[in-house]
């Protein structure tokens, strides 16, 4: 688990989100840019889950998707998770 709470994928996106949310207290107005930072901010947290849910399926020995960043190396994620849990 803490393999995937300290990702740097899930760090850049919130402190991405901070950011966001520090410029939005500010009293500047809401504006087409903000939009687009705030949609760019939700993709970026959704391909983070995605990849966190391709690497838990992958160590569990469920086939994954060929478009996985992920993909090919399932075996190596299963002999790592079946050391840490020997451990």
């Amino acid at each position: 688990m803490r393999k995937y709470l300290f990702g740097t994928g899930l760090l850049t996106a919130i402190t991405g989100g901070l950011t966001l949310l520090r410029g939005m207290r500010e009293d500047a107005p809401f504006t087409w840019r903000s939009a687009l930072g705030w949609i760019s901010w939700a993709i970026s947290v959704a391909l983070v889950i995605g990849a966190v849910v391709d690497i838990r399926r992958a160590s569990t020995g469920h086939t994954i998707d060929p478009d996985s960043p992920v993909h090919g190396q399932e075996k190596k994620l299963m002999k790592e998770r079946a050391r840490r849990t020997r451990a």
